[in-house]
């Protein structure tokens, strides 16, 4: 008895299907919840700002996607620890905040030598954060290897109209 082709195709479209669905269902599926609303008061302090400003960029920012903290070696993005130290000397007349603001509403102003573009501006969609997220997420920069300064009152070149 001969099995017709059609069949034959039938059986292989099935069995790819469910081996294909199979192997799908065994890599790990990373669940990201909504992220997170903050609000935020203009009396909040330098300290409450770096907290909030590590809770945006674990969850909303989304900074830590791609950046590590306190890692060597072959990195996608550049390592966050130290980062105002060296940001302080990236490009010549601009101050450690100067670098970090231009870092995250114009990322491929400048791109570290060794590294490749690719981060989105994190003010547009589809991160979307507000002047004053991103200013907490610099005071949290800022806290990993130095002294936060920032407030929400901090000039901000890029602030936008109502982008508090």
């Amino acid at each position: 008895m001969r099995i017709p082709a059609g069949l034959k195709v039938a059986v292989l479209v099935v069995l790819s299907t469910a081996f294909y669905t199979y192997v799908g269902q065994l890599v790990p599926q990373k669940e990201l919840p909504a992220p997170q609303e903050f609000e935020l008061p203009k009396t909040l302090s330098t300290t409450e700002m770096v907290k909030i400003g590590e809770q945006i960029a674990n969850g909303k920012g989304l900074c830590l996607t791609c950046h590590t903290v306190g890692r060597t070696g072959v990195l996608r993005f550049p390592d966050l620890a130290g980062v105002v130290s060296r940001a302080e000397t990236r490009i010549p007349g601009k101050n450690a905040l100067d670098y970090l603001l231009m870092s995250v509403y114009e990322p491929d102003a400048f791109v570290v030598p060794g590294f490749e573009r690719g981060m989105p501006p994190i003010h547009k969609p589809p991160i979307g954060l507000t002047d004053d997220e991103i200013m907490c997420v610099i005071a949290w920069l800022q806290s990993l290897g130095g002294t936060p300064t920032v407030t929400l009152e901090t000039p901000n070149p890029y602030r936008r109209e109502g982008g508090g």
